[in-house]
């Protein structure tokens, strides 16, 4: 079982280290990102995208930029298919191409990217259920086996010798098998879920279109700052949004561990986190920020429905 586990987790990496990123159009002259910015918008330009923008300013910025990007030899968003454009590579042929022509083709029926990432972005949460919702159980877990792993820490306080450390070790993993914890899942779940969901983020940025237009009465492309900045402070509920859930979801993972002696306070660490995010939110484009949204959202619910599971089997004991 081991060995299979090992065998996954390299062909994950390996797959992790042969993708190809989403690049950003550089300037050769100032070396500096190169973006299209309007009164309304402010929008990155990206030097690996798999179809066409067709909007008439974002078409004359990129053809500035022909010698890196030639956009008149890419296919129509529309028309995209997933054998199309000259990127290749495991990585984009097996998940951003066909991610991006399911969100291409998807849209053709919704008519709206912003409602499409968000369909999509529940799909694939959806898809990945059975491997999130172990993690959630175990989080669930790890809340229950708290107290006792707390008295086990306090047992062992100051006693650094080789011997005593052995003991809380042997002590601990039997703790890991009271309470049904594998240690090592959790990585294993994260190496299977992240490929997927990089892949999706990166699929969203190498669709040009999806940034020219608007959802739910906001613009997809332009960015929470450049928004407010300009006078457009119904944005501000992007920013709000993305740290409410952020919030949320961490209250529920929140297994309130004693800190270890050198250890970095975790709450600390996760305050540390939302200030992190907040910054972030402010400068992800609309379009991406519904795709995190929908997905924190998903993942409050998963949650739920884990502690609801618990409450149950502690119900019928």
């Amino acid at each position: 079982m081991k060995k299979n586990r090992f065998k996954i987790l390299v062909v994950l990496s390996l797959i992790l280290l042969l993708t190809g990123c989403t690049t950003v159009l550089k300037d050769n002259k100032t070396k500096k990102a190169v973006y299209y910015e309007t009164n309304d918008v402010k929008i990155t330009l990206y030097e690996n995208i798999l179809c066409q923008p067709t909007d008439k300013g974002l078409i004359k910025k990129y053809n500035k930029y022909k010698k890196k990007i030639d956009i008149s030899k890419l296919p129509k968003c529309e028309k995209f298919e997933i054998n199309d454009s000259n990127y290749e590579g495991l990585w984009e042929n097996l998940l951003v191409k066909p991610l991006a022509w399911i969100l291409v083709n998807t849209n053709k029926f919704v008519k709206n990217y912003g409602l499409t990432i968000v369909i999509l972005g529940l799909l694939i949460r959806l898809l990945l259920a059975p491997f999130t919702q172990k993690t959630a159980m175990q989080s669930e877990n790890m809340k229950e086996m708290q107290p006792e792993l707390d008295r086990l820490n306090k047992k062992y306080e100051g006693k650094d010798d080789q011997e005593s450390q052995s003991k809380k070790s042997m002590e601990m993993m039997q703790l890991y098998k009271k309470y049904k914890i594998n240690p090592f899942a959790s990585c294993l779940f994260a190496f299977i879920q992240i490929p997927l969901l990089m892949a999706f983020y990166e699929a969203i940025n190498r669709v040009p279109v999806i940034f020219e237009g608007k959802s739910f009465g906001l613009i997809l492309g332009t960015t929470p700052l450049k928004a407010i900045t300009g006078g457009s402070y119904i944005y501000v509920i992007i920013p709000i949004l993305i740290i409410a859930t952020t919030l949320i979801s961490q209250k529920f993972n929140k297994t309130a561990p004693t800190p270890q002696k050198g250890d970095i306070n975790p709450n600390i660490m996760s305050n540390m986190m939302v200030i992190m995010i907040a910054v972030m939110s402010i400068n992800f484009s609309v379009a991406l920020s519904l795709y995190w949204i929908a997905s924190t959202i998903f993942t409050i619910v998963q949650n739920l429905i884990a502690k609801q599971i618990k409450k149950k089997k502690k119900a019928n004991i």
